[in-house]
């Protein structure tokens, strides 16, 4: 054997960087956009801080732990695609951004629980929604409109919505009354065993 050759092969396996791990599927490593509470089955944060999350504080929020997802995260779960009919507009729009029932999942929410979702918006408007309504009608959490992000001040970042175009319960009402239980700037749900 060549001594050379062994000493070489030794000295640079000490001095190579080790291999830094890609971050796990579910790990949060960007902002946080979506506060999940409630009966979860997995957490990434603790408790409520009261000085630093202040909007919820101010919505009278409180949990001792959540899953809380990022951008990456939610456009790592499968996305579909809907075309409504806005009320703002009374125009189609796609709309695109994984099934609410996915995001749940994601943390912990079995398919099928018996459980309501309270779903809240940055203004502080929240409804209340079975989670067999919310998969009845195929609600997602809307990314982006149009092929375009939807923005804050806007009628995101994030938007459960549903196509009420086609679900025959909803298309029948005066398009105004359409989407009350889809709150746009999404940004907390809490989940509750009913």
């Amino acid at each position: 054997m060549d001594k050379r050759r062994f000493l070489l092969a030794g000295a640079l396996g000490a001095v190579v960087a080790p291999t830094v791990a890609a971050p796990a599927p579910n790990a949060r490593t960007g902002v946080g956009l979506l506060t999940v509470t409630g009966a979860i089955g997995r957490s990434n944060r603790g408790p409520i801080d009261p000085a630093l999350d202040q909007l919820m504080v101010k919505h009278g929020r409180s949990f001792d732990k959540a899953w809380e997802f990022d951008a990456a995260m939610l456009a790592r779960l499968p996305a579909m695609t809907i075309q409504p009919t806005l009320e703002y507009d009374a125009k189609a729009h796609k709309l695109t951004g994984p099934l609410l029932t996915s995001v749940l999942g994601a943390a912990g929410v079995a398919a099928g629980a018996a459980v309501t979702l309270t779903l809240r918006a940055i203004d502080g408007y929240a409804v209340a929604v079975s989670l067999a309504d919310a998969s009845r009608y195929r609600m997602i959490v809307a990314t982006t409109i149009d092929g375009m992000p939807m923005s804050l001040g806007g009628l995101g970042p994030l938007w459960a919505v549903y196509d009420a175009d086609r679900i025959p319960e909803l298309a029948d009402k005066p398009l105004k009354q359409r989407f009350a239980l889809s709150p746009w700037g999404l940004y907390y749900i809490e989940v509750k065993a009913t």
